[in-house]
Formats: C-alpha cells, structure tokens, sequence
C-alpha cells in the first residue's frame, strides 16, 4: 500500500546515450520503488531497488518522454512527451502528458496542450498542489490541475528553452534554465509572471532551490 509521503529523488541514469529522469516513492515503511522514463523504448520503467530490476514497463503514448514525477500520494505518475530530439535541435515536438496510473500500471489520460510545446520538467508546487511542467516551444511553464487533468494557465519565461524548472520551498518563486540563452527565468508563482531574467553562461541546463530557499 502506497503511503501519501512522496521522497524525492532526481538523478540522471546514462545508459549509451539514453538519458532518464527518476523520481522515488514510498511503497511500504523500508522499501520504496524508482520511476524510471526509460527513453529508448517510450516506456515508464518502475524498478525495484531492493530487488535489483524493474518490474514493469508501461507504455507511453508517444515518442518520448524524458522526466517523470509521482503524485504526492504516490497514486500516479506524470509523464510529459517531449519529441525525438534533444532541446533546441530539430525533430519532433512533443504535445501531450501522459498520467499514468502505479497501481493499475496503465494510461488513465493523456492530457493534451494542442500543439507541439515540448513539455519536459513536471514539478509540484510545494504549497499549492498543482503540478507545473516547462513548455520549451511556448516559452512557459503550462499549469495543470492533477486533479481535474485539466490545463489551468501559465506562467511566461520570456526565454526560449525554458527546460528544467525548480520551486523555492515556500512557493512563492520559480526558476527556469533556459539552455541556448543561458539564462535563468525569475518566475513569481502567484502573479504568474516573469520578474526577472538572469544572465548565467553560454548555455545552461539543470537548475536547483537549498532547502532553505535562499
């Protein structure tokens, strides 16, 4: 049985040249299970740490989703599809999340953003519940509602290639690496607006908050 705790953990797993985003959560009081976007073959691996090997693989509705996060309950897993290509080259842009049931281990919706954004980073609001995922090719970062399903709004970056977002602790601001401007959005949550853009280096890419926001 599921506990409603979620434990966070955010690695890259390289495999060849297969890049994943894992996400962990509490199935019992000593063990837990990783969620893997095991890029490669579309599929969300779930893997069993203790055991050493996953122990399943749900497919996804399309090609490919790079990250995944689980609910706070640790009920569901998001998955954005994001294309065939790495950020800022050509291929396929990505339009679509998929929701994906843990216990079930299937697709209980793919939410659709009506075009090719390339969704990649699902983040959830520390304080208000709502998950929060990067749109590269809309230059925002799109607002869903994960009990509705439904897109709620967004919040602009003012920046191309607004791919990984983190959230400070008490929700107030968000942060977006831009990877080809190299900078870093200043996101104001409540207001959903852009309050400032960091130059940072020539290119960027992974972003983080301390814990204690500062």
């Amino acid at each position: 049985m599921l506990m409603s705790r979620l434990l966070p953990l955010c690695i890259f797993v390289v495999s060849g040249c297969i890049f994943a985003v894992v996400t962990a959560f509490p199935s019992t009081k000593s063990s837990g299970l990783v969620l893997v976007a095991n890029k490669g073959e579309h599929t969300l691996g779930i893997i069993d740490p203790h055991a050493g090997r996953q122990i399943a693989a749900i497919a996804e509705s399309g090609i490919t989703g790079h990250e995944v996060v689980a609910s706070p309950d640790g009920k569901l897993a998001f998955v954005p599809i994001y294309g065939n290509s790495g950020v800022g080259l050509p291929g396929t842009d990505g339009s679509s999340l998929d929701v994906i049931d843990l216990h079930e281990r299937r697709i209980i919706r793919t939410i659709d953003f009506g075009r090719g954004v390339r969704p990649h980073c699902p983040v959830f609001g520390p304080k208000d519940g709502l998950l929060y995922v990067t749109t590269e090719l809309d230059q925002a970062v799109a607002i869903v509602d994960p009990r509705t399903f439904k897109i709620v709004g967004k919040i602009p970056t003012g920046q191309p290639e607004s791919h990984m977002l983190a959230i400070a602790p008490d929700g107030e601001r968000g942060y977006t690496a831009n990877v080809g401007p190299g900078t870093v959005s200043v996101l104001d949550m409540r207001a959903r607006k852009t309050v400032a853009i960091i130059p940072v280096a020539s290119h960027v890419q992974r972003i983080s908050v301390s814990p204690d926001g500062r």
